[in-house]
Order: structure tokens, then C-alpha cells, then sequence
């Protein structure tokens, strides 16, 4: 959970002027338990604006505050980065998600490593995007 006191410190470091909105948006992420989708952050924020829930998303991935995941669904998802709480600059945060193609539901691996990909000398890694997909253990019992 995120909390105000960590949104101003996030932002802050950043380099992000905080807004009422945009302090909105980043506790909204915070208490997520998977990644959200700019329809889903403005499902759960009613009064933001889509167009200014986009822009903020967009500020947020550039200023490396937050990781966006794509699922193969057709929509992006957005978590925040939890190594930016460490003010080191790096994102060691990065894991693997799980997408259910029945579902539809994306789920943060966390616990689970990245395998260790070897890229060709003057290759840098900057993000890795690695998606599971196949049915989650409800729809596996539902569907089996």
C-alpha cells in the first residue's frame, strides 16, 4: 500500500510536481493487486478524466515511476515500480506476469526470476516485458 507521504517522495525524486489527481492515480496503483489498464484506473477513479489519467500515465512511465505491461490482451497495463520507494534509480523490480487467456486477468509474478537473457556485446537491457500465458487455477478448475 502505497501512502501519501511515499507519493510525495516518489514524485519528488522524480522530478513530478504532485497533484491532488495525480496523487489519485499513484494510491490507486499502489493498492492494486495486479496491473491496471487506463480503462480500469478510470472504472475505479470516476471523477479523473480518461484523457488526464493517460497523460499521467505517460508522465509516470517517463519519469520511470511505473512499469507498463504488455499482456496480449490489447491494452497496456501499469504498475508502479517498487525499487523507485529505494531512491537508487534502478529498477530491480522487474518480474514475470501471468496472463489468463480465459479470464482475462494479468498477475504479477513477483516472487518468481526473470530468466537470465545473454544479449550480444553493446547490447543494454533496459526493461524486459515477459508474459505467461494459460489459465489461471480458477479458470483451470472452471474449464480444466
Amino acid at each position: 500500500m502505497i501512502i501519501d507521504k511515499d507519493i510525495q517522495h516518489l514524485c519528488e525524486h522524480a522530478g513530478v510536481k504532485v497533484s491532488p489527481v495525480r496523487s489519485l492515480i499513484l494510491r490507486e496503483l499502489g493498492r492494486a493487486s495486479a496491473p491496471l489498464s487506463s480503462q480500469e484506473l478510470s472504472e475505479r477513479l470516476e471523477t479523473v478524466d480518461r484523457s488526464t489519467i493517460t497523460r499521467a500515465l505517460a508522465l509516470f512511465g517517463d519519469k520511470g515511476l511505473l512499469h507498463a505491461i504488455e499482456d496480449g490482451s490489447g491494452a497496456v497495463r501499469y504498475e508502479l515500480c517498487r525499487s523507485c520507494r529505494n531512491c537508487d534509480g534502478r529498477h530491480d523490480d522487474l518480474h514475470p506476469h501471468f496472463y489468463c487467456v480465459k479470464c482475462h486477468r494479468t498477475v504479477c509474478l513477483s516472487s518468481t526470476p526473470l530468466p537470465d537473457v545473454a544479449l550480444p556485446p553493446g547490447f543494454t537491457a533496459l526493461e524486459a516485458n515477459f508474459i505467461i500465458k494459460g489459465m489461471c487455477p480458477e479458470c483451470a478448475e472452471k474449464y480444466g
